[in-house]
């Protein structure tokens, strides 16, 4: 009597709980107190930067099956699917020769107003990310998953949260709104180029686009990136000056090249929300327990009202003087290399390839523990070559293993002076990322001195 009466309880119990709540993949307790928006928020990112996506790089399985997720997702809140159930798709043309498959997600929603009605407001998120890299341990080949929860599950999270707003409200809305997934975005930008200039017609009757990419860190704020467009960042000003759950920090400089550039490049107005560049990006670390999603509901619900204004609101006219800026310049005040006038030299070279050759080949030391161990991969290194010369700002952006990514950090430091690359007559800072291979094999080790 006592077990059936305890099952009648659990069963009540059980049966109270709300639909949604049985579904929650959260480990803490305090997850039952999350707002049906942040439940929302944990279901995209856990699915979109789950293992099973595999890092979604571009072309890739986990990359269609997140364009059937979001395709998925915004039918279900009420968007008409302009692509199909797998996208849009295009291809890439590959170093080989071969062709890498990709796809662009583009949900509708129509505005009321009888003339604004044709004219469109582009939302849209990149969807790849960098899959996975090698790494070999013991002779054992293993492959790391980059994850790729804040780049961008987290801005694609947003759109499709911000589609169900709108879709919810689309009687309020002037204009048509285009909400789109961009695939292969680190392909240079492939889906977005590809939607401006082979799939949409009627590129001409966009009138702005609002591009969210790494939105899922937010302690430190939310940046807001138009390259310094008046209108765009007017409305900013505008609702500063009212009641909101948050405040953005306009800047003039890019926190970081993406899909807004292709709208530039095509003289669309755009606006980059983001919450700038974090320490895990393109690391494994990159995971949904690095998001602060209750941040993020503060930030969908300031989007949703920039959105509003800009899909209401008068045309914001494109300024093409800030078109040379928004291809260059970064946050810090630095350069892409290869956006240069002159790029770099070392030793008299322009050509990364002699910078690892000619000195970090040379130089090179394999650690000893590493070899025992059986450590090899591909360390990918950023730094800063400023305006003197010097080599600065050295960091690790893709980590094999520590003893491994100390030893890429220490031969990029010790680097002898460069010629600084120039803008317009100007020395520069200028960024450079690069691959430093770590590799064994049974005759010989490279990097290691004799």
């Amino acid at each position: 009597m006592k077990h059936s009466f305890l099952g009648i309880i659990l069963l009540s119990v059980i049966s109270a709980v709300p639909a949604w709540a049985q579904y929650k993949t959260g480990s803490n307790y305090d997850d039952l107190y999350d707002s049906e928006t942040v439940v929302s928020f944990k279901k995209h990112v856990s699915f979109i930067a789950s293992a099973a996506m595999e890092g979604r790089a571009a072309g890739s399985e986990g990359e269609k099956a997140t364009a059937e997720y979001v395709t998925s997702v915004l039918k279900g809140y009420g968007v008409d699917i302009l692509s199909g159930t797998s996208g849009d798709l295009f291809g890439i043309k590959k170093d080989n020769g071969d062709t890498l498959t990709s796809r662009n997600v583009v949900g509708f929603i129509q505005g009321y107003d009888k003339t604004l009605r044709k004219q469109y407001v582009v939302i849209g998120a990149r969807m790849d990310n960098a899959g996975v890299g090698p790494i070999t341990i013991d002779g054992v080949k293993h492959e790391r998953l980059f994850y790729g929860a804040n780049g961008n599950a987290s801005g694609l999270a947003m759109m499709m949260e911000l589609a169900r707003m709108l879709s919810t409200n689309s009687l309020f809305l002037r204009r048509s709104v285009l909400l789109i997934g961009f695939g292969a975005s680190s392909n240079m930008n492939a889906g977005s180029w590809y939607f401006l200039n082979r799939a949409f017609s009627d590129a001409a009757s966009i009138d702005a686009m609002i591009n969210l990419d790494m939105l899922g860190t937010g302690d430190s704020g939310l940046y807001a990136y138009s390259s310094s467009n008046a209108d765009m960042n007017s409305i900013v000003n505008s609702l500063n000056n009212s009641l909101q759950p948050l405040q953005p920090t306009i800047v003039a400089k890019e926190p970081f090249p993406s899909d807004h550039r292709s709208f530039y490049d095509k003289g669309i107005p755009s606006m980059c929300f983001t919450t700038g560049p974090y320490p895990e990006y393109n690391t494994e670390k990159d995971t949904p327990s690095i998001l602060n999603y209750d941040m993020m509901e503060k930030e969908l619900e300031y989007i949703y009202n920039y959105s509003v204004a800009l899909i209401n609101g008068v045309k914001p006219i494109f300024n093409p003087s800030a078109i040379a800026k928004t291809k260059t310049v970064f946050m810090n005040n630095t350069y892409g290399f290869y956006d240069c006038d002159e790029k770099p030299a070392f030793l008299g070279s322009t050509d990364p390839a002699a910078f690892l050759t000619k000195w970090v080949y040379h130089y090179q030391k394999y650690p000893s523990q590493a070899v025992k161990n059986g450590i090899q991969g591909r360390v990918m290194v950023s730094f800063v070559i400023d305006k003197s010369g010097e080599v600065r700002d050295v960091k690790v952006t893709r980590s094999v293993d520590p003893l491994l990514d100390d030893e890429a950090v220490r031969i990029v430091t010790a680097s002898p002076k460069w010629r600084p690359g120039r803008v317009k007559g100007q020395k520069v800072n200028v960024e450079l990322t690069i691959p430093i291979e770590f590799k064994l094999t049974k005759n010989k080790t490279i990097g290691i001195k004799k």
